[in-house]
């Protein structure tokens, strides 16, 4: 159990939280929302024990294991491979195994302590009970589900990427098996494969998971529970993120109504109270309402929600119909290949998502497309094409004296002081903060100055890689809305599938090493990729049955009889044992036979069971299924290799 009681976060004079309560259910995910600066990561902290409260407490059980995932733990670093950093999650094991060597070797080197027999005993009981033997299995599983390569998972942790440091981190943590897990933004390092293989590991989870994100599609699917942070309070609202937005908006109409009747009592109060004041006839009337407004419990008014706020990407010229034509387009890095022989046109209008797993080449992909990058084949581009093109190195290109103010002023002359300062208030710089200097900017407020400058330049052709890491769920639904608005071309590349669903109408993919388009949405692709999953499972299930053995007719023994002397005792015995021997094998071989179909009409079952709506519809149900499924087909291969041994076993006993 985790409860917050009455807890309060205060900076500067600055309330956040006040006297905020919530008491978080076992066994579910909640998800931790509201704006920038609300306090989303102060109260994971104080949660995890890194930071105090300013009043109230956290109450959860002192024997609870608890794990918080969040961006400073970039700072970590070690000479290790990933592999090691992540089987440090099996702490008490590893300490355990040592041990249990430290006494094997001792004796191996000729100790006559008879007690280290026992010490061996009881060291192996404790590895078995920990499931030592698993370790490493369990370890490659989860790297693997996060998208490591098997070659990758010995390599040197400092030898990987900012992103890919997080991912090994967070393994561990999932090996940990925590009570309560708490991830702050846990799928921005992470590309669609590695988000999907976190929600099936996440459905799973026994204990209290709190998740911050501004992923709206992981925290419908993920959670729950909503608990938003707002007014310095904490709200709960059961179900997913789109239950939240339906709840909270009759909420919120519920409460502005409220407001607003209590306003109108209010001020009638008043007027009576001004009115009445110098009489003395009703002065024990007004004291009488003086006290009363004095015990009113008032109606806080509703927040206004930033988003709210609009704004609108100009295009200056309009393209040619033609914005980009790609021919034969290849690229490769020493004998890595890429992409090869790839085609695909760029039409005015096109809003193209690319989408993937990490490694296949995207990024690499837009660089090409933006002509910073060198290639084989040919790149042309349109009649009239202005674009502009965000990405991590296009930080480097900001002015680090310059206030943020003056960086978007130098990339537009049309658009009032106003203006820019609404727009960056859509980018979460609200106040003096557009006046601090680029050089003072964390990573992540430098690439969001660098988004806002590629949106206003007014260009025609825009290139987006990943514009949603650093935003908030309210500025990733302002930079939606202007996207769908903009009279322009873009090509983006996100991880962000609710981003995808609402901005996309083609979806462009590497696959093979060629560059796939499919003509349609973001949400009609994923259902066609279903389709084409289940298509290839059908397809490898049929092999696999054509290439199941075949019951063969089974050969008579013929036994000899003995035509010159009759049979001594001792051979009529072992004539007797190969007799029962041979009527062993036959039973076993139909035994095991008939298991075999069992398992096949449980698996087609199990299979069928996939189209019902009631598992259709739960994650975890279909995880289940599948989990299911593939521990029968492991057992097919088990009992099928078992009936080839006794097969060939009754064939050698025929021949004799």
């Amino acid at each position: 159990m985790l409860t917050i009681d009455k807890i309060g976060i205060e900076f500067g004079g600055n309330w956040l939280l006040k006297d905020a309560s919530h008491q978080f259910k076992e066994k579910a995910v909640t998800g931790l929302i509201g704006r920038n600066g609300a306090g989303k990561s102060s109260l994971l902290r104080i949660i995890a024990g890194t930071n105090l409260p300013s009043s109230g407490a956290i109450a959860k059980p002192k024997d609870s294991k608890l794990r918080y995932f969040h961006q400073d733990l970039l700072s970590y670093q070690t000479e290790r491979s990933i592999f090691d950093t992540a089987k440090d999650a099996f702490e008490e094991a590893i300490k355990v195994k040592n041990e249990l060597d430290e006494v094997l070797d001792e004796l191996e080197r000729g100790s006559e302590d008879l007690d280290l027999w026992d010490k061996v005993a009881h060291l192996q009981s404790i590895w078995e009970g920990l499931e030592g033997d698993k370790i490493d299995s369990k370890v490659y599983e989860i790297l693997a589900g996060l998208g490591f390569k098997p070659f990758e998972v010995h390599q040197p942790y400092k030898n990987f990427s900012g992103g890919w440091r997080m991912r090994v981190l967070l393994a561990k943590m999932l090996l940990e098996t925590p009570d309560i897990l708490l991830l702050d933004e846990p799928t921005n390092h992470l590309d669609l494969p590695s988000i999907q293989w976190l929600e099936s590991f996440l459905k799973t989870f026994p204990g209290i998971c709190i998740i911050v994100s501004h992923d709206r599609y992981f925290l419908d699917r993920m959670v729950q529970e909503i608990v938003e942070i707002s007014n310095q309070s904490l709200t709960a609202y059961p179900g997913n993120y789109t239950n939240y937005t339906i709840k909270k908006a009759e909420r919120m109409d519920i409460q502005q109504k409220a407001f607003a009747n209590q306003q109108k009592f209010l001020n009638d109060q008043q007027q009576f109270i001004d009115r009445f004041r110098a009489k003395a006839s009703k002065a024990r009337q007004v004291q009488s309402k003086i006290k009363q407004l004095d015990k009113v419990d008032r109606v806080d008014e509703p927040e206004e929600e930033s988003v709210a706020l609009s704004i609108d990407f100009k295009v200056k010229i309009t393209s040619g119909r033609e914005v980009l034509q790609l021919s034969d387009i290849g690229k490769s890095y020493g004998e890595k290949v890429i992409f090869k022989h790839s085609n695909a046109v760029i039409e005015r209008g096109d809003k193209i998502a690319l989408i993937g797993a990490n490694g296949l080449g995207k990024t690499t992909l837009l660089r090409v497309i933006a002509g910073i990058e060198p290639h084989a084949g040919l790149r042309k581009p349109g009649h009239n094409v202005k674009q502009g093109f965000f990405a991590q190195h296009q930080l480097e290109s900001l002015h680090l004296q310059n206030t943020i103010l003056q960086e978007l002023t130098a990339e537009t002359r049309d658009k009032t002081e106003m203006e820019l300062r609404t727009i960056l208030g859509c980018f979460m710089f609200t106040g003096d903060e557009v006046l601090k200097k680029i050089t003072v900017l964390s990573g992540g407020e430098k690439s969001r100055v660098a988004l806002a400058k590629v949106l206003v330049s007014e260009a025609n052709f825009l290139m987006l890689d990943e514009p949603t890491n650093h935003l908030d769920i309210q500025s990733i639904q302002i930079l939606i809305q202007a996207l769908q608005r903009y009279e322009g071309t873009f090509i983006v590349v996100s991880h962000d599938r609710h981003f995808l669903s609402q901005v996309a109408n083609k979806i462009w993919y590497i696959e093979n090493q060629e560059l796939k388009e499919y003509p349609g949405t973001y949400e009609e692709y994923d259902l066609f990729r279903v389709a084409q999953l289940q298509k290839a499972d059908e397809e490898e299930k049929r092999l696999k049955n054509e290439k199941q053995p075949q019951k063969q007719p089974q050969k008579e023994v013929v036994v000899a009889k003995k035509q010159e002397t009759p049979m001594t005792p001792k051979e009529y015995e072992a004539l007797k044992q190969r007799k029962n021997r041979y009527r062993k094998l036959q039973s076993e071989v139909d035994q095991t036979e008939a298991e075999i179909s069992t398992i096949e009409t449980e698996i087609a079952a199990l299979t069928e069971s996939l189209t019902s709506p009631a598992v259709a519809s739960d994650y975890a149900k279909i995880a289940e299924v599948n989990t299911k499924i593939l521990k029968n087909q492991q057992l097919i291969e088990q009992k099928t290799a078992h009936w080839e041994k006794l097969l060939e076993e009754l064939e050698n006993f025929t021949e004799e």
